[in-house]
């Protein structure tokens, strides 16, 4: 059996879900045998779960994060491939502070120019979790663009009210001949009704009444850099800190896929009777290149059932098989609200176990 979850919405990590599901499990059928394969689609533990796959060299670096403050990171070394997870500068998760119209990328910035000057040639920076809606100007400033007036692209959506105009030429120098690859499981535009701000602004906290305004201030920044790329699928990820990596000429990926491939699930699936993945919440939302439907395709394609073990199950029979996804299973169901989040692994681990009941070859 193959089981290969995401992590469970900050409760648990891809690496922990995955145990908790293997140890229920096994406390069920203790002769099944299992592949642990955790997961991410370019958010929270893109990197961890790349170190566990690839192995490589940890990079400690200190970045700052969305709003100045010094932060830990780590980059991912494997030969001349750098692995960024933008979470680890400018998470969602890192700050209790919610001033997103302030809110700026330059860490990731920071993180891109550490992987280059330790000899680089290719960047994967993953998506997912971000706390920044700024269209990547700060990550353009760290990597050393410039603007007029000066600190415009610093200072988050608010200073980009002042821009008038943008000099990519030294970041663009400083990423020449680097391949950049944006690992991301959002394919909506930069700007406009399904752009970054409209869709996922209210997450990051912006108010409901300052999203044209918000949008307007990445409109500004796309007319004085590339508009048409604004419209390019996938610009508006990460608070459209892809657009701001497509300026520097990177290239999108499907960011489950790209996790896939370097941990070779495809044959691991193949090689199992049963694929078992997981999220915090299994909704509709789950197809937009998220981890459980990424999955349970890589398990269609190897003609083997598969089934999602998730916190909470959003979804009915009808839209769970047109994910692909034979069962679905809910931790908040069986153990309620209150343990599910006081105690997410055993509560997730006693779910495995009464799974296994029916599931288990």
């Amino acid at each position: 059996m193959l089981v290969a979850p995401d992590s469970f919405g900050g409760t648990l990590t891809a690496a922990e879900a995955a145990q908790a599901i293997a140890e229920g499990w096994q406390r069920r059928a203790p002769t099944d045998v299992l592949s642990l394969a955790p997961m991410s689609d370019g958010g929270p533990d893109f990197v961890d779960v790349l170190y566990a796959s690839l192995g490589g060299e940890l990079l400690s670096i200190t970045a700052t994060d969305s709003y100045g403050e010094e932060t830990p990171a780590a980059v991912l070394m494997v030969e001349d491939t750098a692995y960024v997870e933008a979470a680890q500068a400018c998470g969602l998760s890192l700050s209790e502070r919610r001033d997103p119209e302030r809110a700026t990328s330059y860490g990731v910035g920071q993180l891109v120019g550490a992987a280059i000057d330790e000899g680089a040639r290719r960047v994967v920076v993953g998506l997912g979790g971000l706390g920044s809606n700024d269209g990547g100007a700060g990550a353009l400033a760290a990597l050393g663009a410039t603007a007029e007036p000066a600190g415009a692209l610093k200072g988050g959506p608010q200073a980009l009210e002042l821009l008038t105009s943008v000099d990519l030429a030294a970041a663009r120098d400083r990423c020449a001949g680097v391949e950049i690859t944006i690992a991301s499981d959002v394919d909506s535009p930069l700007l406009g009704l399904r752009g970054t701000t409209n869709l996922g602004g209210p997450d990051k906290g912006v108010d409901p009444d300052r999203l044209h305004h918000v949008d307007a201030q990445l409109e500004r920044l796309a007319t004085a850099t590339d508009r048409p790329a604004a419209i390019a699928k996938g610009a508006g990820a990460g608070g459209g800190l892809a657009f701001g990596l497509m300026l520097l000429g990177g290239s999108r990926r499907d960011g489950v896929d790209l996790v896939a491939e370097a941990l070779g699930l495809p044959a691991l699936a193949r090689s199992a009777d049963l694929v078992v993945t997981g999220e915090g919440s299994f909704d509709f939302s789950s197809r937009s290149g998220q981890v459980a439907y990424g999955v349970a395709r890589i398990a269609g394609e190897a003609i083997r059932p598969c089934i999602a073990l998730a916190g909470q199950v959003l979804v009915g029979s009808r839209e769970m098989r047109a994910l692909g996804i034979e069962s679905a299973y809910s931790v908040v169901d069986t153990a309620g609200f209150d343990a599910a989040f006081a105690e997410p692994a055993a509560s997730l681990s006693a779910l495995a176990e009464r799974v296994a009941r029916t599931w288990s070859y």
